[in-house]
């Protein structure tokens, strides 16, 4: 199985408020955001780790480089300034290829290890025996500007995702994923959208049966305040 992360964004909030270094190198518990998924990843199965970055830090482009060059052979990386999350995700597809099965995040996703290993067997497990064709990271901890709703019914199977308060959960940002989310995403392109939040949307809308897995506390490093918030979480 394959893992992907979305390192593209240009971390400008990070900026603004005084952290002079790419998000991706960020560290949380003395281990840069980029390096600490890519060691978890591994820890669970990973046959290959695809990242994208953007061209406007080759910081992040040469820490990369210097992982494969010190031997992580599964490591494989694009460089694409894109436009938004979607298209990051499009090409970030590129490398993930005909893979059957992968579990997309961006970067700054902080989450409980164990919990994330629990994820990934039970998105092997359902995937493998025909009961889902993705199963998304969900949390009801809120640390979200704009959080995105999801509607979860019996079985955990999610009817639908919405902008208004109409759940107990939130996306997480992890993506367990199938090829067939992947023509959805084309068809996204094609129709001119951009946020990752309408692609969730039409994959319900083409069909996908997806399941919802409580990650329990997860938050993003969107402001400098965040990093403290992320150390205690890993503890």
């Amino acid at each position: 199985m394959k893992f992907g992360i979305i390192a593209a964004g240009e971390g400008s909030r990070l900026s603004s408020e005084g952290i002079g270094i790419p998000k991706p190198l960020v560290e949380v518990g003395g281990e840069k955001l980029i390096d600490r998924l890519v060691r978890i990843f591994g820890n669970n199965g990973a046959d290959e780790i695809d990242v994208i970055c953007n061209g406007l830090t080759p910081l992040v482009q040469n820490h990369l480089q210097g992982m494969i060059g010190s031997g992580m052979s599964k490591l494989k990386f694009t460089v694409k300034t894109t436009p938004s999350s979607m298209h990051s995700f499009a090409e970030l597809s590129r490398l993930i290829g005909n893979a059957d099965m992968f579990v997309v995040t961006t970067v700054d996703t902080i989450f409980s290890e164990q919990t994330f290993a629990d994820y990934v067997s039970a998105f092997r497990r359902d995937v493998s025996a025909g009961l889902c064709d993705g199963m998304m990271g969900v949390t009801t901890y809120i640390d979200d500007e704009k959080p995105l709703y999801v509607a979860v019914g019996k079985d955990n199977v999610i009817d639908g995702f919405h902008d208004d308060n109409s759940s107990r959960y939130v996306s997480a940002g992890i993506y367990g994923l199938t090829q067939a989310s992947l023509t959805t995403l084309r068809r996204c392109l094609e129709r001119g959208e951009s946020r990752m939040r309408n692609f969730q949307r039409a994959m319900i809308a083409d069909g996908l049966r997806l399941r919802a897995f409580d990650m329990g506390k997860v938050l993003d490093i969107d402001h400098a305040s965040d990093i403290a918030k992320a150390e205690e979480l890993i503890g």
